[in-house]
Order: structure tokens, then C-alpha cells, then sequence
């Protein structure tokens, strides 16, 4: 076994000798580790002239358009609110049959009469009435800007970084600019949630009109069809399965902003619900108005997908069918209708038979707090004083006698950087030469702290290790990212942010990935962890915080167990749908050749599986960052924090630059991952949708 040598070795090999010179002179050169206040650019300031310019000369317009927007909203409201909760379930549950047959339509009848049971059925109506106006916008919008990008290469270099940024950057960085600009009300969480649900309907059929076969376009060129035409009659109706993908998924979006968009709205649907419980600390209270929204969004998701699922360009459901289907729901709608008339529970549900088990779920809680505090204390203070800490200040400032029971002596740091580097020596010469200067610079980071390190340091390692993974064009944009993070006086908070959301997708995707691999071989754990994976996916962040909150107290605990509830789905699923489909002649050929089932899964299923689960990666670090917003509320003092006091202040500019800060996080990170798991491709001769 030989290190090998090349170009990439003296690379590495600078950047750790530049990494430790910095490191040492940055006790000299303060500015190495604080940014000099005199350099910093008032961006914020800037922006908030802009917003003051806008709001003065233009402010009519946009209350025009908010008058414009009430409109839609208060009649969809009025209907779903006057009619009978049995006609509005009966039609519920035949849009769910249409879509996916019965066992859908008994999912919705169980989940219209658990908004009824539980009493929680006219706040439903409100929030459905605000999805049912900012779904079909955000498809009309994300529809056209999809459609601009595939026709213009200009508009696409323009688009594609705009939907980064709507997707990216936190819904509470830019609420305040809404909010100047529309006034507060409904119409504020409408444009709010349309701004976030639009990208990825945009996406989706910019990639479905690049996916039509040429064959296909060919024969619509030889049938003498114009432009037109052939856009309208061939290219849409061939990519109508990716369209309503694009519906699915920008309807869960608009589900996930409405409990935000309440904080603005202030009306009475679930979302204001679970936000007036969860300030109250009211678990029960919060989880059963919670899962009214997990109830909504699940259903939608399962009714668009099928209707994606089942699609057809060339054999498009019958007339006579449609018409079935609609004479069913008229004739069903009037029947409850005059039923209603004469039962009055078929109208308005009596409020004695309500049922809320909420106080027997706060007592539960109660009861484990109480009886298991102990326990509680001590995986709090193990899991902050050994890993947290050291991540965040490195072993040199965490070691002490009060948080490990010694102090650290120089023997100890001499030791700790002779067997790390003997360590990552081994694995360059017994893995991969980057693996071990991967793990070199990972020591380093544990010893003095990410918040610790120099600035410049942590530029130059980035930037190589982008230009490393996706050429000069990533390294260039990852570059003038952290440079702005530099330059606008928040790379500190950057740095927290960076220190706790790392940690947690770390631990997500290690855990997640376990899971995810065990289900894959053992479809009882796949069944019973589909559910699970849905209710963390469509429950409301806010809600997800609670039960952390009233167990371990407010704290970066608190906030890193929130991230990692949330973020570990994508990890799951993403290594779970790798492993399922593998190409089976690989997998025959292993087995032929006699491996065991442990030898499969290490040496031929993981590292086909490799550039799928480092997509779920990808995604693991978006929701990471998404969560990572909402747990600033229980202690967090990164960038997310800065947004919220930007919101609470009035001041757009700071909430919008820290906002900038962690899409910048995030863009790279995705932009870093996605590299890598093309170029995985790439070297198996893989292709991965």
C-alpha cells in the first residue's frame, strides 16, 4: 500500500499549512479572527433606504393588490364556512377516490371527522380557503417562470439562482418586506406562501418540458404543427406526470407556511391555533391542532400523487367518466345538504360530543419529565459538554475540570495530534488520500472550535474543497458567499449557525441512513416507518419544538433535537430508495461470486447507493437549515436569530441580510453535494433521476 502523490496532495497539503499559520498568528493579528468594524458594508442600512423609497412612492400599489387579493379569499372562506361539514367531507372523499381509489377516500373521511370530533373544524375550512387561493397561484406563477426558463437560456442563468434564493432564504427574512408593503392580514400570509410554493412547481416543469423525447417532437414537427401547437398540444401534454409533481409538491409547500403565514394573518385557522397553544406551552393542545395540518397535507400529497400516478398522455380519462364522477358528487352534495337540514350534527358537529384528550397527553408528558429527569439531565449534559461544545469553542477551550473532570495539559494536546495524525495518515495510505486530509482538518477543527477558527482559513478550505468537487465556477460563487458573510459583519452568527445546524445534519444523516438501510432489508420497519417519516414531514415545525422544549428546557439541546426530528427524513428515505433499486444484475453478480450479506451491503450495495443517499444528504441539510429558523425561538444565537430580531424590530435589512447568510449556507452546501453525487454518477456509469 502506497500514498499516492500527486497535484491534489501539495494542494491539501497548503491548505493544512496555511490553516495552522493562521491559527497561530491570529493571537497576533486580530483582524485574522474579528473582522475589522471600520470594513464592514451597511447593506442593511442600504436595503432599508430601498424599503422606505418603495413604500413611499409605490405603497399604493401594492395595498391595491392586497384589496385585489382579500377578494378571492373571503368568498372560497364564506362557502367552505356556510356549507354543512358532511357536504364538505362527501366531496373530499370523492376527490379522494377519484384520485386513488377507496383506501384514500376512507383516509379522508377519517381525517374530516377527526377535525370535526376534535373541534377543530371551521379553523380547518379558514386554512383551506388560503390553500385553495396560493395553490393555484403558485402554479400559475411557478408555471410561467418554468415555462420562460425553457424557452430563454438568459432567463434560465436568472431564474434558476432566484428559486434558490425563495427556497433558501427564511420565509421570516422577507415577511417584514410583505408586511410593509401589503399591511397585515390575510392577504400577507397568502403572497408569503405563494413567494415560498411557487420554485418548486417552476422546477418541475422546467424539467419535464427538457425530458420530452425527441421523437416525440419530431412527430409533431412532420404533422405541420406551429410553435404554438406544438408547445400546447404536444410538449405539455407529454410532460402533463411532472406537472402534477409540481402541483404535489407546491401545494406541501404552501401547507408548511401556514403556520407562519398566521403569525402575520392573525386569523382564526390552525395555524393561528397551534401558534396561540404553543405560546401558551400547551403540548397536547398544539399536537391535536397540529395534526389537523399533517391530516391536510398528507391527503393532498397522496390525491396529487396518484393523480400523477395515474396519468396517461395518450389515454386521457373518458368523458363519461368525468361525468360520472360529477354527477356522483352533485347528487351526493344536495343528498347531505337536505340531510343536514333535518339532522342538525350533519351540520354543525354539538359541541358536547367534541372529544380532547389534550389533558391526558400533557399529563403523560408531565409524568415522563417528572419520573425520568434524572436521566434527562444527564444525556443533556454529556451530549453538550463533549460534542457540542468542543464543536463550537474546540477541546482547548471546553476541557476543564468542570465539564470533563480535568484540565488539559500540553501532553494531552501533543497526544491528540499524534495519533489524529497518524490516524489520518493511514486512512490516505489504506483508503483515499482526501480522506485523510479530510480527517486531518476535521481535528484541527475539533481541537480550536469552528467559531474559533480564522475567517480566512475557513474561505480557503471552503473554496477548495468547491473548486475540488464542482470546478471554477462553484469555488468562484462559494468564494464571494462567504466574502459577503465577511464583509456585511455576520460571519459570527454564520458561524453559530453553521457550528449547530453541522452537528445535526452530521447526526441525521448517520442515524437516518441506519434506519434507512435496516428498511430496506425489512419491509415490517419500511411499513412502520413510512408514517412516522410522513407525520414528521408534514407536521408544523412549530410543533415538532414542543415536546423538546417541556423536556430538556430552552437551550441549544433543545433546538439540536428539533433539527435532527426534522431533518433526519430525507436521510432515511433518500438511503432507503437507494438500496430498493440497484440494478439486479450487480447484485446477482455479487452474490455469485460468494459474498456474504455483510460484504453485499458494504463493498457493492453502499457504494452503488452512494450518490442517491448523498442527494438525501443534500436534502437533510435544507431541512436542517429550515428547522434550524424555527428553533431560534428556544435559545439559538446564529444567524436565525438575527432574522427574528430584524421581524420583531421593524428592521428590514438586518433580517433580510442574516436571511442571505444562511441561503448562502445553504446554496453552497447544495451546490457542493450535488457536485459530488454527480461526479459519483459519473465514475459508476449511473444515472440517477
Amino acid at each position: 500500500m502506497k500514498l499516492k502523490v500527486d497535484r491534489g496532495f501539495f494542494a491539501w497539503l497548503f491548505i493544512i499549512l496555511s490553516t495552522l499559520v493562521l491559527i497561530f498568528l491570529q493571537d497576533h493579528l486580530k483582524w485574522l479572527s474579528t473582522y475589522p468594524k471600520e470594513l464592514i458594508i451597511p447593506f442593511d442600512h442600504w436595503l432599508n433606504l430601498g424599503m422606505g423609497f418603495l413604500i413611499t412612492y409605490f405603497g399604493w400599489f401594492f395595498m391595491g393588490v392586497s384589496w385585489l387579493l382579500e377578494w378571492p379569499i373571503d368568498v372560497v372562506r364564506f362557502v367552505l364556512q356556510s356549507l354543512p361539514w358532511s357536504v364538505v367531507s362527501f366531496l373530499i372523499c370523492v376527490f379522494a377516490f377519484i384520485a386513488a381509489g377507496w383506501r384514500l377516500a376512507l383516509f379522508a373521511l377519517i381525517s374530516c371527522m377527526y377535525m370535526v370530533v376534535i373541534g377543530y373544524w371551521s379553523e380547518s375550512m379558514n386554512t383551506l380557503s388560503l390553500v385553495a387561493i396560493s395553490v393555484p397561484l403558485a402554479v400559475l406563477i411557478g408555471f410561467g417562470f418554468g415555462v420562460w426558463a425553457f424557452q430563454s437560456q438568459a432567463a434560465k442563468r436568472i431564474i434558476l439562482p432566484m428559486l434558490d434564493i425563495f427556497q433558501t432564504v427564511p420565509a421570516f427574512a422577507y415577511l417584514l418586506l410583505i408586511l410593509m408593503l401589503f399591511g397585515f392580514g390575510t392577504v400577507v400570509g397568502l403572497i408569503a406562501s405563494i413567494l415560498y410554493s411557487f420554485p418548486p412547481m417552476a422546477r418541475n416543469v422546467l424539467v419535464g418540458l427538457g425530458r420530452v423525447p425527441a421523437e416525440v417532437i419530431e412527430s409533431g414537427l412532420m404533422s405541420g404543427a406551429t410553435n404554438r401547437q406544438l408547445f400546447w398540444q404536444v410538449r405539455i401534454p407529454s410532460t402533463k406526470r411532472q406537472l402534477l409533481l409540481g402541483v404535489n409538491q407546491t401545494t406541501m409547500a404552501s401547507l408548511s407556511m401556514v403556520i407562519i403565514a398566521s403569525i402575520i394573518g392573525g386569523t382564526a385557522d390552525i395555524g393561528w391555533e397551534v401558534l396561540s397553544q404553543i405560546r401558551k406551552a400547551q403540548f397536547g393542545e398544539s399536537l391535536l391542532a397540529g395534526l389537523v395540518i399533517a391530516l391536510m397535507a398528507i391527503l393532498i400529497d397522496r390525491a396529487t400523487y396518484g393523480f400523477a400516478k395515474n396519468s396517461s398522455t395518450y389515454q386521457p380519462r373518458s368523458s363519461m367518466a368525468s361525468w360520472r364522477y360529477s354527477l356522483i358528487a352533485i347528487a351526493g352534495a344536495a343528498i347531505f345538504f337536505l340531510l343536514s337540514s333535518l339532522i342538525p350534527a350533519l351540520d354543525i358537529w354539538p359541541r358536547e360530543l367534541e372529544i380532547n384528550p389534550a389533558r391526558g397527553m400533557n399529563e403523560g408528558l408531565e409524568y415522563i419529565i417528572i419520573n425520568y429527569r434524572a436521566a434527562i439531565e444527564t444525556i443533556k449534559t454529556m451530549a453538550f459538554f463533549f460534542i457540542m461544545l468542543p464543536a463550537k469553542i474546540g477541546l482547548q477551550g471546553s476541557v476543564s475540570p468542570f465539564t470533563w473532570g480535568f484540565e488539559l495539559q500540553t501532553w494531552h494536546s501533543f497526544s491528540y495530534a499524534i495519533v489524529l495524525t497518524g490516524f489520518s495518515i493511514w486512512c490516505g495510505i489504506r483508503f483515499n488520500m482526501q480522506l485523510g486530509f479530510m480527517i486531518l482538518l476535521f481535528a484541527i477543527f475539533f481541537f480550536i472550535g469552528l467559531t474559533k477558527m480564522p475567517w480566512p482559513a475557513i474561505m480557503i478550505i471552503y473554496t477548495y474543497i468547491a473548486w475540488r468537487l464542482g470546478g471554477l465556477t462553484l469555488a468562484i460563487g462559494t468564494f464571494f458567499g462567504l466574502c459577503f458573510l465577511v464583509v456585511s459583519g455576520i460571519w459570527p452568527e454564520a458561524m453559530l449557525s453553521l457550528y449547530l445546524c453541522g452537528i445535526a445534519v452530521i447526526l441525521s444523516f448517520l442515524f437516518g441512513s441506519g434506519l434507512g438501510i435496516w428498511a430496506a432489508h425489512n419491509s415490517t420497519v419500511s411499513a412502520i416507518l413510512r408514517p412516522i417519516n410522513d407525520t414528521l414531514q408534514t407536521m408544523p415545525l412549530f410543533v415538532i419544538l414542543i415536546p423538546f422544549v417541556m423536556i430538556f428546557k430552552i437551550g441549544e439541546f433543545t433546538a439540536l433535537l428539533a433539527i435532527i426530528a426534522y431533518a433526519i427524513v430525507p436521510a432515511i428515505r433518500y438511503t432507503e430508495h437507494g438500496l430498493r433499486n440497484l440494478p439486479e444484475g450487480v447484485i446477482e453478480a455479487a452474490e455469485m461470486m460468494g459474498c456474504s450479506k455483510q460484504q453485499l451491503l458494504w463493498t457493492v450495495k453502499i457504494p452503488l447507493a452512494l450518490p442517491v443517499m448523498m442527494l438525501g444528504l443534500n436534502q437533510t441539510i435544507m431541512y436542517g437549515i429550515a428547522m434550524l429558523v424555527i428553533a431560534a425561538l428556544v435559545g439559538t444565537n446564529g444567524l436565525e436569530q438575527i432574522v427574528y430580531i430584524g421581524l420583531s424590530d421593524g428592521n428590514f435589512g438586518l433580517g433580510l441580510i442574516a436571511g442571505i447568510g444562511l441561503a448562502i449556507i445553504a446554496m453552497t452546501a447544495d451546490r457542493m453535494t450535488q457536485a459530488w453525487s454527480y461526479k459519483r454518477q459519473k465514475d459508476l456509469d449511473l444515472q440517477i433521476d
